[in-house]
C-alpha cells in the first residue's frame, strides 16, 4: 500500500490508518469503528476529534458508501498486493438484545442467554453500550442477587460477573447500582462470602468502579461485613488485581464516617502490616500507608498497630525509601501514635527500633514541607523523653527540635 496513493478520504483521521468499518458520528465525520469507539468509550471523551464539537449522540451510523468505495478500490489494486476488506458484520441492536433477555425465562435459557450476552459484548464497545441500553445490566444484576437460589448456579454466577465487569459501565449505570440502597452491594458481599475465587474477583473489580461514583453518604453505610471481605480478599492474595482493587476501596472507604472502626475490627492492622513488611512496590506500599493513616484516626487502629511486634517498626522502616507520599503517609502514621498512645513502653520502643532517629533524619531531607512539620510535631511532643536519650545518635542532636 506504500507504493500507490492512498485516497485521503479513506484514512480514519484518529489513527491514519487505512479504515475498514467506516462509521459517521453526529458531526457528520466520518471514522474508523475501531478507533471512535476507543476514543468515546474507553477514553470517555465527549467532543469530536475533528471538529471539537460535543457529540450528543454516540449512536454510530455505518457509512456503507464510503465502504463500498474502500471495496472496489481494493478490488481495482488487487495487482498492487492489495486485499479487500471483508463486509463488517453489522452491530447488535437493542430489539435483538431485548428479545435475547425476555426469552430467558428458564435456568437453561438463562445459561445459553449468558453465553451470547458473553460473545456479543466481545465483539466491540458498541455492542456493549447497545447492551447496557437494553436491560442486560439489569438481567445480570437479577442472577446475581438470587445467588440464594436454585437458578443461580455457582458457574451461572460466575459467567453474569464476568459479563458485567468486562461492560465497562458507564458513570450512569455505576451509579445506578451504588444506589438501591445499596442491595447489590450486599448482593456483591455475600457472593465474597461464599463464591468461588473468579467470582470474588470480579465482585470485588465491580464494587471498585461502583465506589468511585458513589456520594460519602452511600460510602458512610457500608455495612462491616463488606470490610470482613475486603480483609480476606487481601489475606488470600487470590490475584493481584483483586488485592490492588481491595487496596483501594479501603482508600475510598477508610476515610469516611465510622468505616475505619469497621475496617479495624475487620482485622486490617495485621494484614496490612504483614503486606508491608513484604512488599516494595511503590504504588502498594503508599496505598497500604494511606489505609493505615486512615484507620490509625481512631483508638481500636492504633491498638492494633502498637499490639504488632513489626507495627512501629515497618512504618518507620517504610520512610525515605518509598516515596514522598508514603513518607507523609508513615509520618502521620506516627504522629497519631505519639498524640493519643504516648505510654512510656512506646517511647522507649520508638527510641530502640530507631524511630526517633529516622524523624531526625526527615528533617534533614528532601521530603516535603508536610511530611517535616509532622516530624518535627513529633519530636516536639516528647522532647524530654528523646532528646537526651543515649539511644539517640549525638551527630542528630543538632537537628532535634528546640
Amino acid at each position: 500500500m506504500d507504493e500507490i496513493d492512498v485516497p485521503p478520504f479513506f484514512i480514519c483521521p484518529i489513527s491514519l490508518e487505512f479504515m475498514k468499518d467506516p462509521v459517521t458520528v453526529s458531526t457528520g465525520i466520518t471514522y474508523d469503528r475501531e478507533s471512535i469507539e476507543k476514543w468515546l468509550f474507553s477514553g470517555k471523551n465527549t467532543t469530536c476529534p475533528v471538529t471539537k464539537q460535543v457529540i450528543v449522540d454516540c449512536e454510530l451510523t455505518p457509512n456503507h458508501t464510503l465502504r463500498r468505495l474502500i471495496q472496489s478500490w481494493c478490488l481495482l489494486n488487487a495487482s498492487h498486493g492489495i486485499e479487500r476488506i471483508p463486509t463488517p458484520k453489522p452491530p447488535i441492536s437493542k430489539a435483538q438484545i431485548i428479545k435475547l433477555l425476555d426469552d430467558a425465562k428458564s435456568p437453561q435459557q438463562q445459561i445459553k442467554c449468558l453465553r451470547r450476552l458473553q460473545s456479543i459484548a466481545s465483539q466491540n464497545v458498541t455492542n456493549k453500550r447497545c447492551m447496557e441500553s437494553s436491560g442486560a445490566v439489569e438481567f445480570l444484576v437479577s442472577i446475581v442477587s438470587n445467588n440464594d437460589s436454585t437458578v443461580a448456579e455457582e458457574s451461572t454466577i460466575d459467567e453474569a460477573l464476568s459479563i458485567l465487569y468486562s461492560l465497562q459501565l458507564s458513570e450512569a449505570a455505576l451509579k445506578k447500582l451504588m444506589a438501591k440502597n445499596g442491595d447489590f452491594v450486599v448482593s456483591l458481599t455475600r457472593v465474597m462470602q461464599g463464591g468461588s475465587y473468579e467470582s470474588r474477583v470480579y465482585a470485588v473489580l465491580l464494587l471498585k468502579s461502583m465506589v468511585e461514583m458513589a456520594g460519602p453518604m452511600q460510602l458512610i453505610n457500608l455495612r462491616p461485613e463488606l470490610f470482613v471481605e475486603l480483609v480476606k480478599v487481601l489475606c488470600d492474595q487470590i490475584s493481584q488485581r483483586a488485592t490492588k482493587a481491595a487496596l483501594k476501596l479501603l482508600v475510598y472507604t477508610c476515610p469516611l464516617g465510622r468505616n475505619k472502626i469497621k475496617a479495624a475490627a475487620a482485622g486490617v492492622v495485621p494484614v496490612l502490616i504483614n503486606m508491608l513488611l513484604d512488599s516494595s512496590e511503590k504504588r502498594a506500599c503508599e496505598m497500604i500507608l494511606t489505609v493505615l493513616d486512615a484507620v490509625c484516626g481512631c483508638a481500636e487502629g492504633r491498638l492494633e498497630l502498637i499490639s504488632h511486634g513489626a507495627g512501629l517498626a515497618i512504618v518507620s522502616k517504610k520512610i525515605l525509601r518509598v516515596s514522598q507520599v508514603a513518607s507523609e503517609r508513615a509520618v502521620r502514621i506516627l504522629l497519631s501514635i505519639s498524640k493519643f498512645c504516648a505510654t512510656i513502653n512506646v517511647l522507649q520502643e520508638m527510641l530502640q527500633l530507631d524511630v526517633v532517629t529516622k524523624l531526625c533524619l526527615v528533617l534533614q531531607m528532601d521530603c516535603g514541607y508536610k511530611t517535616k512539620e509532622k516530624a518535627r510535631e513529633v519530636l516536639k511532643l516528647h522532647a524530654r523523653v528523646w532528646k537526651n536519650s543515649p539511644c539517640l545518635p549525638t551527630y542528630l542532636l543538632s537537628s532535634y527540635p528546640a
